[in-house]
């Protein structure tokens, strides 16, 4: 089968919204499927673009984005490879739904925030910028091979980091990790901690609604200097 076939017959959803707005790239967490993932994009954003894809890996009959070895362990090898996948999933939709240079965003819960933050650090001009919601580091069991090649550049990158304080799935220790490894590769990073635990609470949203405006506004004011 050939990649854009592939591409074409990946199980996903698409809303052209607004044709001045922002794409928003919808990744579920485990469990979850496209349509359950884009009702949270219009409290984000009703006027963006909705592309919400399935993540293609069965795990006990429940969809995720990559495999894991156990609870909280990462098959890396496994993570670089969808990581690489959803990147050309980006490119075909892109090129299929007329894109142009409208700026994507992608969104993610749990596992889904997992698979963005990869792709961001794998592929940052595919994947520039990310909200995580109750993410982790997704490559910080990887072996040399696998991680993100040295000096990559992420200047052009940010994401905006919501996690709770006392999250078994997604510990700060692991937060913590990437934060560093982002910022040292020259991300811009804002990284919101709330009481509790693993999920997407009322604050979360608000703060990534906040953030999604301020960029759309340093976005205008970049565009009206050129």
């Amino acid at each position: 089968m050939s990649a854009v076939r592939g591409h074409a017959q990946w199980p996903h959803l698409f809303q052209p919204g607004s044709v001045d707005a922002p794409v928003l790239l919808m990744l579920h967490g485990t469990g979850g499927d496209e349509q359950q993932i884009s009702a949270l994009a219009a409290a984000l954003d009703p006027n963006a673009a909705v592309l919400a894809p399935r993540g293609r890996v069965q795990e006990n009959g429940m969809n995720r984005w990559f495999k894991r070895l156990s609870e909280g362990v990462f098959d890396t090898d496994d993570v670089v490879r969808r990581a690489d996948e959803l990147a050309g999933f980006l490119v075909w939709a892109r090129d299929h739904y007329e894109l142009g240079d409208r700026p994507l965003v992608a969104v993610g819960f749990s596992n889904g925030a997992n698979i963005a933050i990869a792709t961001a650090l794998l592929h940052p001009e595919t994947v520039p910028r990310v909200v995580a919601f109750s993410g982790m580091h997704p490559l910080d069991r990887a072996a040399p091979d696998a991680q993100p090649a040295a000096g990559s550049e992420l200047a052009a990158s940010a994401l905006l980091l919501l996690n709770g304080r006392s999250d078994p799935m997604a510990p700060l220790s692991s937060v913590q990790k990437l934060v560093t490894l982002l910022e040292a590769r020259g991300a811009r990073v804002q990284q919101e901690l709330r009481p509790g635990g693993h999920g997407i609470a009322e604050t979360d949203v608000a703060a990534a609604v906040a953030w999604l405006r301020a960029l759309e506004r340093a976005s205008g004011v970049l565009c009206a200097q050129k």
